[in-house]
């Protein structure tokens, strides 16, 4: 099994962790001192102080409670927006894998709560979290999974639709057969909306290693003359993160997202490809951006949304901040985690804490204090 979130794991070796006795260990050091940095990976929760103490709207805790509340809307209601909201994620399985009996054996296994998971269980497990966040917190949107046709997985879950379209899913082209698959699913949705009539679905292409927080379907709403979504941060070489793309659902919207995105394609394969295992898409879209002559990556400093015009697409660009939130990220440039956070994105070794937030709000269902779990644990690396 092997998940597009997979390849952007760090593959450092680093010492194993030694064996935990608590739920959850505390870095004992004030907020004035300077983090240690952690170089080995923890097999269970280990907390830190929280970036952002003090700043305004920045979440605020005490222990894992917060100390004032984030900006959510209602879960219980469906979106303002009278369109349909769908997710899409490519997640597939090496069924022939020459590790694959390795995998179930005891000393491969990790634990989490009260489960323990071979390789290809947290792989599973983590997608099935991603769809419970949603279902959550967009309880009306649905979820599509793109897959190798020779995948072999089963999922449980109401509104969720597996989709197999052919391509070359090898480890080292998965992220270029990712825009591949999204291209493909595009040109099947616009054949499906000759023949439909009626309510528009928009689609929010991302990584399957994010939770989402808030309801997304405000952005197709708050900003309406958009054809495709990108997320920035103030990163000079990469600035743009590929895991979260928000295309509009209609016709329109559609073919510009499908131009657009055969760009990039063209760039990755003919510029990228030495970067094909991972980053080479996030080189690629930076690329097909900054080509644009008038475009100034400048804009990327400050984190306000903005719009602008790029091959013939209207391009809607949101800050990494709110729309796609990492914890490495919220420990440093990001300086806490904003109020009115909606992704939160476990890229890296950050897979552990993903589940480990999902148990807690499982037990607490305060979506605040979940938040202080993650943002406390920031700056450390776990095991998967």
């Amino acid at each position: 099994m092997f998940p597009v979130l997979e390849l952007h794991q760090n593959q450092a070796v680093t010492d194993s962790p030694k064996e935990h006795t608590k739920k959850f260990d505390v870095q004992n050091s004030s907020g004035d001192d300077a983090p240690k940095k952690i170089t080995r990976k923890f097999d269970h929760l280990v907390l830190g102080p929280a970036a952002g103490e003090g700043l305004p709207n920045r979440l605020q805790c005490r222990g894992v409670k917060a100390l004032n509340k984030t900006h959510f809307s209602n879960p219980s209601h469906p979106s303002s927006v009278g369109d349909g909201i769908a997710f899409v994620t490519v997640f597939t399985i090496y069924n022939n894998s020459p590790d694959a009996l390795a995998d179930g054996k005891p000393s491969n296994l990790v634990t989490v709560g009260n489960a323990s998971y071979s390789k290809p269980e947290r792989s599973m497990a983590i997608l099935n979290v991603f769809i419970n966040f949603i279902q959550v917190r967009m309880p009306q949107s649905n979820v599509i999974i793109l897959t190798d046709p020779e995948s072999d997985f089963s999922l449980h879950q109401n509104r969720v639709t597996v989709l197999p379209i052919q391509g070359e899913y090898s480890r080292d082209k998965l992220m270029l057969q990712r825009i591949r698959s999204y291209i493909t699913f595009l040109d099947i949705r616009l054949e499906k909306l000759s023949q439909e009539q009626g309510r528009i679905t928009h689609f929010i292409f991302s990584d399957s290693d994010i939770a989402v927080i808030d309801d997304l379907g405000q952005i197709f709403e708050k900003y309406q003359d958009f054809h495709v979504a990108l997320t920035f941060r103030n990163n000079k070489d990469q600035p743009l993160n590929s895991g979260f793309i928000a295309v509009r659902g209609t016709r329109d919207g559609i073919l510009k997202a499908r131009t657009f995105l055969q760009k990039v394609l063209e760039v990755y394969s003919s510029k990228y490809m030495k970067a094909s295992r991972m980053l080479g898409d996030q080189l690629a879209l930076f690329w097909v951006i900054k080509s644009d002559a008038s475009f100034d990556a400048k804009r990327f400093s400050k984190a306000q949304a903005f719009i602008k015009e790029i091959g013939g697409a209207s391009v809607l660009f949101l800050p990494c901040a709110t729309y796609n939130w990492t914890p490495p990220e919220g420990a440093g440039q990001f300086h806490g985690m904003p109020l009115d956070v909606k992704v939160v994105h476990f890229k890296g070794s950050r897979k552990r804490l993903m589940l480990e937030a999902w148990n807690y709000f499982s037990s607490s269902a305060d979506i605040s204090d979940m938040l202080c779990l993650i943002l406390k644990s920031g700056r450390t690396k776990y095991d998967f």
